[in-house]
Formats: structure tokens, sequence, C-alpha cells
């Protein structure tokens, strides 16, 4: 297929976003100026083409400069930083482009920028110093102890203590940005505060909003703590065995594919590889989220990061160190920190907007007030409050504090629990979409059913004589690592089958094997094999296999007869499609096996509707007949083959980091350790997130509004205003890290 990403290069997943985006014809990049210009022909969805653009420079950020890799079926033109790349319909149709300026996507901080626990204790520091001197402040001033310049002195430290941290990020951003924050409208309203004589408030408002700021970086601090897990247990060193005896340790990045690495107990797996001597179990718990151990023997997998728990291993690495899966679910999860949701994107821009808008309103308000209504301007007057006061109050409660955080403590906690949990998010995108799903496809083979075959049964022609064809079958598929003869192995140890002294193996290329036993020759593989030479009359007449099955035939001298065998569903797809079906969510398997096999596993399971015999192109169609009806529809898949559909659905996901590289490259959302249950998790964590999305915008805006109708109308003091404003904010934070804590299983 042509649909999916070529190489690792990064100019692959250029290809990829011209392919997969309709009427795009040409992207250009300046690495250097950080600016990018497409090509469309035709109308496009804009809004579409930003998010697929940004999530494909996030991706390829760090790579872009480096020598770009022609792709087929692409012109490329590379000078300087500038890459050109395009995918031309005809010859004329470049007079016909329409270039587009798209601004650069705004990125988040790498997952391990708030790393450092230490902020969110210093700020804890600060706030609590500016609760301890505004306390003794207001007590010295009410009960009216010592001199009179002392609760000033007291509130003085307070207001210091509770106004650094945010007076220092007010300087970065006035200096090296040109604007205004909110920390900015907190310190100018703490100043006018103090200018009208409310100091007290104006020490409440700083205590609050520092102890608001501690909360934030507590929050992002939990968040993050099992995601920096990960890149902690990535192994610095390695034992690689020396050709010909020996061993030394080195770095791994030294280590390359074909090497043998020993692992000894308790030491982590440098890198990806097959065991090939030794047994023990692996601990993978921080990569997969499964708390069981796995047993590792000759021909297992072992991943980097792994803990090897008992046994010494040496195994072969069969993926470069920094193309692991650990480094892999690194990147994923660093790029989904650094991709933003739609509604956060917008809330961003809004944020900008309403910020000046409310320095606007407040300062039209003090005239309004001190003009039109007559009240005195700076000094409050009996019991009435002075039009800067007024101003002050309004300008506290329409600081949009817990409006700019709502969303991204609820995105961050998601994507943490995810992660903890075995499901990964790349971005908010995936988490908001994912939630507004109404069809789940799936593809079959190593989605709804594991991959690996079992072995239901053994028929012997003639009938009586299964046991020989079990111990013949056994003893010719001893030594293999084919799917089928891992089945049949495991199925003959289990039945403590003996094992037979075959000689002279020899591959039949595309058929089977064969090898002798007492001089007689023994013979296992395909149907082929027996309608071929003498038996071929009589071979013809045999019964086919059951649809749902495979079989592999034995011949020996004086019997004849067959395994079959059948790709195990997975315990849990059962009841993950019913529970599925009870949330009203239609299930569809797309799959290219024989409609009979289908339909037999889709009876089994309880699917809505069964499409089999489909080629890639097929099950593209099949995504984008169910967006024509309006559906919202998520694809679920683990092989090459369904990278397209996968790209094609609006939430994509995959099964497994062992999953394809392809799949990998198209999905936003991953299961990890092959769960199909984590499905149920990501769609309910889904919900969840978003729902608590809206709980913190109707908090934080219902909030503004009410506090601000009152501060026009004078009902409400300054004090009671801040506690209202900051308070919001510390709710939010809160109602967001109930998805850190919840359980979404």
């Amino acid at each position: 297929m042509t649909n999916v990403v070529e190489s690792d290069n990064w100019t692959g997943k250029l290809a990829h976003f011209l392919r997969t985006q309709p009427g795009v014809q040409a992207v250009r990049i300046n690495a250097t100026t950080r600016t990018v210009s497409v090509a469309t022909l035709g109308v496009v969805d804009v809004g579409q083409l930003e998010a697929a653009l940004a999530q494909t420079l996030a991706a390829v950020e760090e790579s872009l400069g480096r020598k770009a890799r022609k792709q087929a079926g692409f012109t490329l033109k590379q000078e300087g930083a500038v890459t050109e790349m395009a995918s031309p319909s005809c010859e004329t149709a470049p007079a016909f482009w329409k270039w587009r300026d798209v601004k650069w996507p705004e990125l988040e901080p790498a997952v391990d920028s708030h790393g450092d626990e230490s902020e969110w204790k210093e700020l804890t520091v600060f706030a609590s110093v500016c609760a301890v001197f505004g306390l003794a402040g207001f007590t010295a001033d009410k009960m009216s102890v010592g001199p009179a310049w002392l609760h000033t002195g007291l509130y003085a430290i307070a207001l210091i203590a509770g106004g650094w941290d945010a007076a220092v990020d007010s300087w970065k951003n006035i200096i090296k940005e040109r604007k205004v924050d909110i920390h900015f409208l907190m310190l100018a309203v703490a100043v006018g505060a103090v200018a009208v004589g409310a100091w007290a408030e104006a020490v409440l408002l700083l205590f609050l909003f520092s102890s608001s700021g501690a909360m934030e970086e507590f929050a992002l601090d939990r968040t993050n703590r099992e995601v920096n897990a990960l890149l902690k247990s990535a192994p610095k060193k390695a034992t690689l065995l020396v050709p010909g005896g020996g061993e030394r340790e080195v770095p791994v990045e030294e280590i390359g594919i074909g090497d043998h690495v020993l692992v000894r107990p308790g030491e982590a797996f440098a890198a990806d590889g097959n065991v090939f001597k030794g047994k023990s179990a692996s601990d993978e718990s921080a990569l997969t989220g499964e708390a069981v151990p796995v047993e590792k023997g000759v021909g297992d997998a072992v991943f980097s990061g792994t803990i090897n728990l008992w046994g010494a291993v040496e195994f072969e690495v069969t993926r470069l160190p920094g193309e692991s899966t650990l480094q892999k679910i690194i990147r994923l999860i660093k790029t989904a920190q650094k991709l933003r949701a739609p509604s956060e994107r917008f809330t961003d821009k809004f944020g900008g907007t309403y910020t000046l808008a409310v320095l606007g309103a407040c300062a039209l308000m003090f005239f309004v007030w001190w003009l039109g209504f007559k009240l005195a301007p700076f000094e409050n007057v009996g019991g009435e409050k002075s039009a800067f006061y007024r101003a002050m109050t309004l300008l506290v409660v329409t600081s949009p504090c817990a409006l700019v955080l709502s969303i991204p403590s609820a995105i961050l906690a998601a994507i943490a629990w995810g992660a903890k949990h075995g499901v990964l998010f790349r971005g908010g995108a995936a988490i908001e979409k994912l939630a507004d799903i109404n069809v789940v496809a799936m593809d079959k083979t190593g989605t709804l059913t594991t991959g690996e075959l079992a072995v239901v049964g053994y028929e012997s022609f003639p009938p009586g004589r299964e046991t020989e064809i079990m111990e013949l079958a056994y003893a010719m598929e001893a030594n293999s690592q084919h799917p089928l003869a891992r089945a049949i192995v495991r199925d003959a140890k289990s039945r403590n089958v003996k094992e037979l002294g075959l000689e002279e193996f020899q591959s039949i290329t595309g058929q089977g094997i064969s090898g002798r036993l007492g001089g007689a020759q023994v013979m296992l593989g395909r149907r082929e094999l027996l309608e071929k030479g003498p038996l071929a009359e009589w071979a013809r007449k045999l019964p086919a296999a059951p649809a749902e099955l495979a079989e592999v035939w034995v011949v020996s001298k004086d019997v004849i007869g067959r395994v079959l065998l059948r790709d195990e569903i997975r315990a849990e797809s059962k009841r993950v499609l019913a529970e599925l079906k009870r949330l009203k969510i239609t299930t569809v398997m797309l799959t290219g096996d024989r409609r009979q096999t289908a339909e037999s596993v889709a009876v089994e399971l309880g699917l809505d509707e069964v499409r089999a015999g489909l080629t890639p192109e097929q099950k593209v169609e099949a995504i984008q007949e169910f967006k024509k009806h309006g559906k919202k529809i998520a694809m679920v898949g683990d092989g090459v083959n369904d990278a397209p559909c996968l790209a094609a659905a609006d939430v994509s996901v995959a099964m497994g980091a062992r999953g394809s590289d392809a799949a990998l490259e198209q999905a936003e959302v991953i299961l990890m350790h092959d769960r199909i249950e984590n499905f149920l998790s990501a769609f309910r964590l889904s919900k969840r997130a978003k729902a608590i999305i809206l709980q913190n915008l109707i908090i934080s805006l219902g909030v503004v509004v009410l506090m601000a109708i009152a501060a026009i109308f004078g009902i409400i003091p300054l004090a009671v205003g801040v506690a209202a404003h900051e308070g919001s904010t510390v709710v939010v934070c809160l109602n967001s890290l109930r998805l850190l804590f919840g359980k979404n299983q």
C-alpha cells in the first residue's frame, strides 16, 4: 500500500500529510524562520488542514533541517533551511495552486519541563509566609497592637511573599514577549487595593493567587510523575557479549542490531530483542501497565526498559535503543503533551482578547462611576466605595485565571492517567474526539483475536490414530518458530506428547517440511502436498476444513492426518463488545479474512456488522461511507494494512506498542500490552475528561459573570471578589485532579 509512511525519515511524514489531506498539493517549510505554507487546489477544510499539519510538525520538529529524503511520487526541493515537497495532480496543476501561510503550531513544553517538584514546594513556602504575616498584620491592625507602622510592615512582608513569583513572571513576559498576563493583572489589583487602603484585601488576593499557583504546579507534578518514570527506566549501560567469548560493559548507544547482550537478574533490558539463551520473567509494568510478570524463554521478545526478574538471559538486539518500544512510547507522550486540544487552542485565543477587553472595560467603568454616577474617584467616602475601588473589584472578578487553567489541567491529568494505565494519547484532540464516537470499527486478527493460533483437534485417516498424528506433528515442528509450529508445540507440551527422534529435516519450498523416521519419509505441510503424486485422486475426496479453521497435514508411510487450528479470540473481546453495545455504540468488523471465518467470530462475539474479504482500499471506503452518513467512527487495528483506514477514521486506535510501526504512525490512541479492554478505559476517560472540561468552563465563566454583575452594581466588596475569583481557580484545579485519581476501568 502507498498510504503508509515509507520511512522513519521526517520527509516520509510530510509525504503522508500530503497524501491524506484532500486538496493539498504542496507544503513548504522554513526550519530557521519557523514558517510554513501549503498549496491547495479547490475547496479545503482549513480547520482540519491546520490540525493535521500541527500534528505532523510536532512529530518532525526535532528532525527539521536534516537532509531530506525523496519520497516516491513526490517532487522535492531543498535549499538551505527551506524544504518544499509537492504532489502535483497534473503538469498544469501548479498554475492553479493557492498558496496560504499557516501559523506554526504552538507547542506546549515537553513532558519533563515541569518535573522539578521543588517549584510547587517553593510556591507553597511563599504562600505560607504570605498567610502568616498577613494574619499577623490583620491581628495587629484590628487589635491596635504595637505602633501604627507595625501592621503596615507585616502586611508589606506578606505582599512581597505572595507577589514574588507573579512579579518574576510578569517581568519576564513584559521584557521578553512585550505582553501582559494574568500575573500582571493580579499585581495591578494588589497595588490598586493598597492605594485605596485595602491592605487586607490585597494580601488575601496574593495569598489565594500564590496558593492556586502552588496547587497548579502540584497538579502538574503529580500529572507528570508517572510519565517521568518511563524516562528514568531507560537503561544507560549494557553487557555486550564479545564474539569468541567474554563480555564488556558499554553505553547503550553503542549497541547495534544483531549484537548479543547479557542481562542478569534485576537488570533492565537495554534494547528490544529476542531471547536466544536462558529463561526468566520480566516486569513490564512500566511499559504496559501490566503488573503480572511475563515469562521469557528462547524465541520470546523482550523490550527496552523492562526488568529481568530472576534468570540470566542472553538476547539478540532487533531494534536500536533509540528506536525501541520504550523510546517510541516516550516520544509519543512528549508529542501528546505538545499538541493542544481544539478547545484549548480556542481558549488561548479567547484568553488574549479577553484580557485586553477586561482592562478596557474596567477603565471605562472607572470613568462611568466617577463622571456618570459622581462617585469619588479614589477615596472611599462614608459607606460609599470609590470608582477606583469598584474598578479594582471588577478587574479581580473578571480576570481569567480559572478559565485559562480549565482545559489544560484536565487534558494533562487525562494523559497522565492513561500513561499509567496502559492508554497513550497523542494529544488533547484525541481525548476530546474519542468522547464523541458512535461507531467502532475493528480489525479481526490481532485485535479481536490474539493473532496466535491454537490447536482445536487432530484427525487421522483412517480414524483412531490421532495420537500418532499428534506425535509426528510435534516432532516435525519442535524446532520451528512459525506461528503454526508454535501452536502445535504448545499444545503437544500441554498434553505431554512423546517426542520422536526424526532425522534429515528439509524444507519443501512454499509447502512444508520433510524428515525421516525409522527409514520412512514423513511430511508435514499444506494440502497441496497430498494433491501431488500417487495420493492425488484420494486426497481430492478428503473433507475440507471448516471455514474458520486452518489445517496442517501430516503424511507418513501408513497414516495420513491433519491438525486443525484456530486463531484464538481474546478473552476480553466479548465483554468489551457487550459494553460498547450497552453504551449505544455500533460495532463493526473490517477484515480481509474469508466471510465464513469472519462471521463465525462475529456471531461468537456479538458484533453488529461484519464486512469481510476487504482490501486496505475497501476498508478505507467503508470508513468513509460511515462518515458520509454523519457517524463519528474510531478504527482499532494493529497491522500495516490497517494504517490507511486508521488515517481515514475520526479517531485512530492501535493495538499495543508491539503493533506495526505503520499502525503506530497513524494512531492517536495506543492500547498497551495488546489489551482490547483498554479501549473501554480510553473511551470512559475521554467522556469523563470532556465532562470535567465542561464543568470547569461553567465554573470559571459562571463565577466571572455572577461576580462581574455584582461588582458593577457595587454589591460585593473587594475581599469577596478576591475569594470568589481565586476560589474558582482552586476548584478548577481540584476538579481536574479527579481524572488523575479516578477509576475509568
